[in-house]
């Protein structure tokens, strides 16, 4: 009987034990189980892999911006939330993976299922990839390369020839330890037809990142190859203020083919500033028009007119020249108009071109006395403030040109060069150094002065201006 009583005690204890183990296997399962509700208590902001921002909260749990609508956030399996203790900082890993590098399954909103390949992914994105073709080119480019594309040098400048006429050993090598971004020629480069086509065409093979070649085209008085090759006569612009919007585009659309046809591929043309000022001698006739509204008409039928012919264009020169009595080719210039009175007036035909799509925009040398001393390319206020905030403008800034003694008179290579990066323009037009002025970049790139992003949002700009106008291929 007691032994009896013995293996009775043991099975009991052993049937409990049995049940305590069930009860924990259920308990420890009920516990893993997901909530039909969703995680809770969690709120995740921000941007979502580039394309908007997210809200994941409790009663919110949603995937927004996604371009696919809104995805409710159950329905995307394996995945666990660890917030790591810093306030709205959640980090989301993939239950299913622990490198956390992909799905492997997605429900869409009806609970459907369907496979997702690591291409496919939109998780699987590296962030350190550029999905922008011209931001990869940028990741691949050398600081020196990137500083190098912001310049748009003269022949000489690069040689240290007089006025060289042809595209030798010299340009050569000057191109490959400096690979600028463009060249400017004018007549002291020219003595014939095949002469100028061989010039560009050399230049053109000897740089490993296409080049933008210019010059200033206006007609009239300004002019490189009407008295060196005979191209069509075009007069100044204000001969023709009074014939029409139609006249504009044609003289425009005349300008671009002839230059085109000898290897140039954009012209620092058209000038948009207006002759306000009947003592101003540098733009006179140049402007379209005595007229802002006219002046702004004409000008944006320009800008079509070169656009007609594949030929990138540039108004000159902001915030407006005309209404000026100096020349900042011998000095410094001072606008004394109101900066309320320059937007209002002098701006519009500025305003006009960039809604015709005008590709860049050149800086004058001028100083707006109501915002002190400093000239339109190291400011901020017309850069960032005025040309970008107000026109809207997201094309190349430029600046005039660097030999100018409105430059050379009151300021070194160095200051310039940081000075007009720092305030925004993304093109150094005929610095007088080069080298100088490429170092004078870098070495404020490495003591923190500018940032290498800013230059990387020039070269964008650039590197997108050749792609967009075949200059060069991706």
């Amino acid at each position: 009987m007691i032994e009896k009583l013995k293996n009775r005690k043991v099975v009991t204890i052993f049937v409990i034990a049995l049940l305590l183990i069930a009860c924990l296997i259920f308990l420890f399962w009920y516990m893993r189980k997901p909530s039909p509700d969703g995680p809770t208590g969690y709120s995740v902001s921000g941007p979502i892999y580039g394309v908007g921002t997210t809200d994941v909260s409790a009663g919110n749990n949603s995937l927004s911006d996604l371009g696919v609508g809104n995805v409710d956030i159950n329905s995307v399996t394996g995945f666990t939330t660890d917030q790591n203790g810093d306030a709205g900082s959640t980090d989301i890993q993939d239950g299913a993976e622990s490198s956390g590098d992909h799905l492997d399954v997605l429900s869409d909103i009806s609970g459907n299922t369907e496979e997702v390949t690591p291409a496919d992914d939109p998780l699987n994105t590296d962030p350190q990839t550029p999905s922008d073709p011209i931001d990869a080119y940028i990741a691949s480019m050398t600081l020196h390369e990137k500083v190098c594309q912001m310049i748009i040098a003269t022949p000489s400048s690069l040689t240290g020839e007089r006025k060289p006429k042809s595209a030798g050993i010299l340009l050569q090598n000057a191109l490959s330890a400096y690979p600028v971004g463009g060249l400017i020629f004018d007549g002291g480069n020219i003595s014939g037809s095949e002469q100028l086509k061989k010039f560009l065409s050399d230049a053109q093979s000897y740089s490993e990142i296409p080049l933008i070649l210019t010059l200033d085209e206006e007609g009239g008085r300004v002019t490189r190859l009407q008295n060196t090759v005979g191209t069509t006569h075009i007069g100044p612009m204000y001969e023709y203020h009074d014939q029409g919007a139609g006249i504009a585009f044609t003289n425009a659309m005349v300008i671009a083919i002839d230059i085109k046809s000898y290897g140039f591929n954009m012209d620092l043309a058209p000038v948009a500033d207006v002759w306000s000022n009947p003592a101003n001698t540098v733009i006179g006739d140049r402007a379209y028009s005595t007229d802002y509204n006219e002046a702004s008409e004409l000008v944006s039928s320009a800008v079509l007119g070169f656009h007609s012919q594949g030929i990138p264009c540039c108004l000159k020169h902001f915030p407006g020249h005309g209404d000026s009595s100096e020349d900042s080719h011998y000095g410094a210039v001072y606008v004394y108009k109101p900066l309320a009175d320059i937007k209002a007036e002098e701006c519009l035909p500025f305003s006009a071109g960039i809604n015709a799509g005008a590709d860049c925009v050149m800086m004058g040398h001028l100083i707006v006395s109501e915002l002190g001393d400093d000239p339109a390319l190291f400011s901020q206020t017309l850069i960032q403030g005025v040309l970008r905030g107000e026109l809207g403008f997201n094309g190349i800034v430029m600046t005039d040109s660097l030999q100018m003694k409105a430059m050379t008179d009151y300021y070194g290579v160095s200051d310039i060069a940081v000075r007009s990066v720092t305030a925004g323009c993304d093109i150094l037009l005929m610095p007088s150094d080069v080298p100088f002025t490429v170092k004078a970049i870098e070495d404020g790139v490495a003591a923190g002065t500018i940032s290498e992003s800013r230059i990387d949002e020039s070269v964008h700009r650039i590197i997108a201006l050749k792609v967009k106008y075949g200059i060069m291929e991706l």
